[in-house]
């Protein structure tokens, strides 16, 4: 196939940094898509690759390997390597490809010892021998600013970074936009049960590793990191009877309102514990029938600072929802806009439930603003 060629497919070399049941396993004719197959071949390839570098990393963390950027967000030797392995593949498959990526050098090429960890891990877990020029390029080829014309795609090379560094939930995120709509997309989470997830739990126990799947008009589908064997995600218009609703919420309090969520939760009879965990992890278990609704309602509601969401937060997660049978809007119901550049600047807020739960979500959602607003909550 197209992607072989251009990969030359082989197993890195075995060290004792690289986990055995995380090595790349070559791609099959198993994989269930017949538009953009040469794309979703190689951004599978490139997320697996992705997940075997930064699980490395997470299993051996060090205080040493985190920096701090300007707004203060933790970033990890993780972070930058897999930023540039992923980029590395694609700017060799797809040379005119634009790239947007979380991710810039201006730190790391100040600091010697943090780059050279870098170059390594890339040529650890790449299938060439890159130069530091070229990984440090490969990096900052994420630059692009998106827009609704053309196709590009857009990389969280480790999304939830203060999971990973409580050795917790993240995820690895490629996706590819072509004139302002998400086309296809693969989460990668090293640390999700290929099994579902015990609801109710405050954060989700580690587990062996899955890679979420989903290509528009082809559905979505979840396959083991260790397996290339794909099952077709179904996400039921409404929970199972006798199985009460549950939210998928962040950890961090920073990151979404949760007393507003709460109020959300109480509007909607939820009475069970929210499943909370970092990164598009949670899209990936909503996914699967694994809790009823993905809230993230500004922080701004309750006293926190105006925040856009990045594209490449919801890229992948949200047309995994939307090819598994749900609906994925920000909070006012609202489609989620990809073409107006890195940022969803047209939207505010997200929530993404079962079709029938979707819509009497978005009205508790607007109940609890307002209350909020008026100083009730």
């Amino acid at each position: 196939m197209i992607i072989r060629s251009l990969l030359r497919s082989h197993l890195p070399r075995q060290t004792r940094s690289s986990p055995s049941h995380l090595l790349f396993r070559p791609m099959s004719s198993s994989l269930p898509f017949t538009r953009l197959r040469a794309e979703t071949e190689l951004a599978v390839h490139a997320v697996l690759r992705a997940c075997a570098l930064t699980k490395s990393v997470q299993n051996t963390l060090v205080v040493d390997d985190t920096i701090t950027k300007p707004d203060k967000s933790p970033v990890t030797v993780a972070d930058l390597s897999a930023q540039s392995l992923i980029s590395l593949y694609l700017r060799k498959a797809y040379p005119t490809d634009p790239i947007i990526g979380e991710e810039d050098t201006t730190e790391l090429r100040a600091n010697t010892p943090l780059r050279e960890r870098v170059v390594r891990l890339v040529n650890q877990y790449g299938e060439e021998a890159y130069t530091e020029e070229q990984v440090l390029e490969a990096i900052d080829a994420g630059s692009a600013e998106g827009g609704s014309q053309g196709r590009f795609w857009t990389i969280d090379p480790v999304d939830g970074t203060s999971g990973f560094i409580r050795k917790q939930q993240y995820a690895v995120c490629l996706a590819l936009i072509v004139d302002g709509k998400v086309e296809m997309g693969v989460i990668g989470c090293p640390n999700i049960s290929p099994t579902h997830a015990k609801l109710g739990e405050e954060i989700m126990p580690n587990g062996a590793g899955v890679v979420m799947v989903t290509v528009r008009g082809q559905g979505s589908y979840s396959r083991p990191i260790t397996e290339d064997v794909y099952a077709k995600l179904e996400l039921p218009a409404s929970p199972p009877a006798g199985n009460p609703l549950t939210f998928l919420e962040s950890v961090e309090a920073g990151h979404s309102a949760h007393s507003v969520q709460a109020r959300i939760g109480a509007l909607l009879g939820v009475t069970r514990p929210s499943l909370r965990m970092d990164s598009q992890a949670k899209y990936a278990c909503l996914g699967r029938g694994e809790g009823g609704v993905y809230l993230r309602i500004p922080t701004k509601y309750v006293g926190g600072k105006e925040y856009q969401e990045k594209i490449w937060d919801h890229a992948s997660g949200s047309l995994l929802i939307e090819e598994s049978g749900g609906i994925c809007t920000d909070m006012h119901g609202e489609p989620l806009d990809f073409s107006k550049g890195r940022t969803l600047n047209a939207n505010e807020g997200i929530v993404a439930a079962g079709r029938d739960v979707h819509p009497k979500a978005v009205e508790a959602v607007k109940t609890a603003i307002a209350e909020a607003q008026s100083g009730k909550l």
